[in-house]
């Protein structure tokens, strides 16, 4: 059975945790202050249930998903992972249209490939990113936030 574990970690999850916090302390240096786990309602028309959002506010109104994905370890395409950045781009439609929406990305560049997996996401998916979402590319080496769109 394959090992999908990001090597050097502890968990995936505490991958994700920790990106999750990197993200919120980029947003409170900004003068953004986010909570973990934001619970909005979301749905199609009047049908409407609680989603939690890895980072939001209400004041300013905004959501945040993050996604601390990398390319994988034979430099391929994590499609699976896409999927995942593609749900989060139907949340995103189905949340209310007052709220800043942003997809927060980790900055991995491919030498093969000569693209960040956010460059390549926007290169092959751009007609599924809603009009207003803004997609982030966070570098941790540099501790730089670029915003791609």
């Amino acid at each position: 059975m394959a090992n999908f574990q990001r090597e050097g970690s502890l968990s995936n999850t505490q991958v994700g945790n920790d990106f999750e916090s990197i993200v919120s302390g980029y947003f409170s240096l900004q003068g953004i202050h986010l909570s973990k786990n934001y619970k909005i309602k979301i749905g199609i028309e009047t049908k409407k249930k609680n989603h939690a959002f890895d980072l939001g506010s209400n004041n300013p109104k905004v959501i945040v998903e993050c996604k601390s994905h990398t390319w994988t370890s034979t430099d391929k395409t994590p499609s699976a992972k896409m999927t995942v950045w593609n749900e989060a781009m139907y949340y995103f439609t189905l949340a209310p249209d007052e709220y800043r929406k942003i997809l927060f990305i980790l900055r991995d560049y491919s030498n093969t490939r000569m693209e960040t997996l956010g460059e390549y996401y926007i290169r092959t998916y751009e007609h599924l990113i809603p009009l207003g979402v803004e997609l982030w590319e966070y570098d941790t080496n540099t501790k730089v936030g670029n915003r791609f769109k």
